[in-house]
């Protein structure tokens, strides 16, 4: 359970820095706690997609994971990130990525701060 909180919150500080970065990434809110609220929210959102529908995506784009080297990671992550922000707008959470070559970016940046807080935060359960 504790492992779950850790991954959920790494995830929530790397949204969070993806939308400070980023004009095009956005998060409304009335309050500083609705904001915080609703990256959380977004955060579980994320792990979810990360969790069902990634590995699903990997698997069938195997071949391009090797031709390019493992680039492609960079796409796979950046539709998983539009992915979310769709989920989102079901959800009515006030999270949104405005296009792919932004959602690229905002991978990117999740990925990176998402390592660096994992590296910094326990993980045992």
């Amino acid at each position: 359970m504790k492992n779950f909180l850790v991954k959920t919150i790494a995830n929530a500080g790397a949204l969070g820095v993806a939308v400070w970065v980023l004009d095009k990434i956005t998060l409304t809110g009335d309050s500083t706690g609705k904001k915080i609220g609703t990256l959380v929210v977004v955060a579980l959102l994320f792990g979810l997609v990360n969790f069902l529908v990634k590995p699903l995506v990997k698997v069938l784009t195997f071949p391009l994971f090797i031709l390019t080297l493992g680039l492609i990671t960079l796409v796979v992550n950046a539709l998983m990130l539009l992915l979310t922000s769709w989920l989102a707008d079901k959800f009515d959470l006030s999270f949104h990525v405005e296009g792919f070559w932004t959602a690229v970016l905002g991978g990117l940046i999740i990925s990176i701060v998402s390592w660096a807080l994992h590296m910094v935060l326990p993980d045992e359960d």
